[in-house]
């Protein structure tokens, strides 16, 4: 466990707000979605803070990362904000895509986001090709790749990876791994102890480490993030999280055993940071009550704001879904 003393008090309060926000936040889209106000379906990360958070701390501005359908957290991490994107889950214009594109896929490339995907493991091959481009441009800015454990099974990460690896491509493959591909145990399709064990076959480092610590998610990211950029290469980080819900929300999920969710709630990374800061002195508990009540408050001002807005107009159906340089193609 890191030593508290290395980080600011700055940083330690900013990587509890960024979970809080995440938190909050798909605490909110659950609390819509169940009354019937959100279109379609959503996958939330509650109980996976701690990893997103801690990850997306070791990014600069200048970085960029791809996401999955659980990605919402991912996006606040970078920088999202927390009105635009419940606007994007309503179906709103005012939404990150003009209400187009919903809760699998939030974008915002000025902030480095390439996109959230509602297909598994399609996220992973963007991240080669933003690191490829990365490379070809001479620029420094490093790619973190959001996936999840089930991915990893999928031609598009080994594919990707070993390209990666083979170029010294400056991609962070972040595997958050809950343990569960839909209802599938992933070690009933798995014959590793843990997944970052692939990256000895593309001779590219590899960690596993607790994802319900933020500050060692930070440290191993980091030192990923470090190697990207100095041109050295790609790192598989694995992150071991709990998700507290089923696959999708509202899926009762009884094919998890009653253990998997106790443990989950006991390894809570929120209250376990926040506990630690006050604890060590890092920080007090009215800071932290504080911290919790001004990011809820915007959370529950963001949702009015979002459900306040108009949808978008029926005639732009098809509007930003094609593209063309010749005037006369147009679909009618």
């Amino acid at each position: 466990m890191s030593d508290l003393s290395k980080y600011s008090k700055e940083f330690l309060l900013g990587l509890l707000e960024t979970m809080f926000r995440i938190r909050m936040f798909e605490e909110k889209a659950a609390e819509c979605f169940m009354k019937g106000m959100l279109a379609g379906n959503i996958h939330l990360c509650i109980g996976q803070e701690g990893s997103t958070a801690g990850a997306s701390a070791a990014l600069e501005e200048r970085d960029y990362i791809t996401s999955t359908h659980r990605g919402h957290g991912h996006c606040i991490a970078k920088g999202a904000k927390s009105d635009l994107a419940i606007a994007e889950l309503f179906g709103k214009k005012t939404g990150y895509c003009k209400g187009k594109g919903g809760s699998m896929h939030i974008v915002d490339v000025d902030l480095g986001i390439l996109g959230a995907n509602g297909i598994v493991g399609a996220g992973i091959p963007i991240a080669a090709g933003s690191g490829l481009a990365s490379k070809i441009m001479g620029s420094d800015a490093v790619t973190m790749c959001f996936f999840g454990d089930s991915a990893s099974n999928q031609g598009t990460f080994h594919e990707s990876i070993n390209m990666a690896a083979a170029w010294d491509l400056p991609v962070v493959f972040l595997c958050e791994n809950n343990g569960y591909g839909v209802s599938v145990p992933i070690h009933k399709v798995t014959n590793t102890e843990n997944l970052a064990v692939r990256a000895k076959a593309y001779d590219i480092p590899g960690v596993t480490v607790d994802g319900s610590d933020p500050l060692a998610v930070y440290e191993a990211a980091k030192q990923a993030v470090a190697r990207a950029r100095a041109g050295k290469g790609p790192s598989l980080v694995e992150t071991l999280v709990y998700r507290w819900q089923g696959h999708y929300c509202g899926d009762p999920a009884n094919y998890r055993p009653k253990e998997y969710l106790e443990e989950a709630h006991r390894k809570d990374p929120i209250a376990l940071f926040s506990k630690r800061l006050v604890d060590e002195g890092a920080a007090t508990k009215d800071e932290v009550d504080g911290l919790e009540a001004t990011v809820r408050a915007e959370i529950e001002a963001a949702a009015a704001w979002a459900d306040s807005c108009e949808y978008p107009d029926p005639a732009e159906a098809l509007t930003d879904v094609y593209s063309t340089d010749n005037e006369r193609c147009v679909v009618r």
